[in-house]
């Protein structure tokens, strides 16, 4: 169990698969540097068109244990992710327990609607997580986020910066395939783009983000802030 204070990243989705379709190599990656790392599911999914919710659930344990990391899921209403206080306000306090240093939520520019309205929900989340008089309680303090970036999940866009996963994306491929009700075709199955070829789409995309900066495989992310590099761009010593 991780010590819930002052940890790396809190990564949040909508639903239990996001985070490890958006950036489950970068996951991975900081969790092998040592780095203390929480995904927090806003849903259980309870739309899904394929899987129960429990069986949701047992596979979000699963991918996580693969990931190295701690996962925890709030009970918003899957397809009902829209701007309300009582939403945000226990977005706040997951932010206030864990106190991460970055936090992580997907891009809003995205098919699906739920991706876009986590977005927003978990940016008025870390603002006011920040705000000392605003939900202030006895042994809660209020937690100032870092930084806040924003990964890919359908889709593909131009990123602002990219994490290097050639050495983690056996890691992420497998806590994708451990959402087997989501990713796998059966008798049963409801057709829906995840069980048609989804997962290698995916990892076409990590190529192709990581040719464009020289490496096998990345993982793209957005800023609303430019990023300070405190290194010599001409690699010079």
């Amino acid at each position: 169990m991780i010590n819930k204070s002052n940890i790396d990243i809190l990564a949040f989705g909508a639903h239990a698969d996001d985070v490890e379709i958006g950036m489950g190599g970068t996951i991975a990656k900081y969790v092998q540097q040592g780095k203390k790392i929480v995904i927090c599911d806003l849903t259980k999914a309870e739309m899904s068109s394929n899987g129960s919710v429990p069986l949701r659930l047992k596979e979000a344990k699963k991918a996580a244990d693969i990931l190295g990391v701690e996962r925890i899921s709030l009970d918003l209403p899957d397809r009902g992710l829209y701007m309300k206080a009582e939403y945000i306000n226990q977005i706040i306090t997951v932010i206030r327990k864990y106190k991460p240093s970055l936090v992580f939520a997907p891009f809003a520019a995205d098919r699906h609607p739920d991706h876009g309205n986590c977005a927003k929900l978990v940016e008025e989340a870390v603002f006011s997580a920040g705000v000392r008089k605003c939900l202030e309680e006895d042994g809660v303090t209020h937690h100032r986020v870092k930084d806040m970036y924003y990964y890919m999940i359908n889709g593909f866009h131009k990123p602002d910066f990219v994490v290097d996963i050639t050495s983690t994306l056996p890691k992420k491929l497998e806590s994708l395939r451990a959402y087997g009700s989501q990713f796998e075709k059966s008798d049963v199955t409801v057709d829906t783009p995840l069980v048609n070829g989804y997962i290698e789409t995916v990892e076409a995309r990590e190529r192709m983000l990581g040719k464009e900066v020289g490496v096998p495989y990345a993982e793209g992310f957005m800023t609303k802030k430019p990023l300070l590099i405190d290194a010599d761009l001409l690699g010079e010593n």
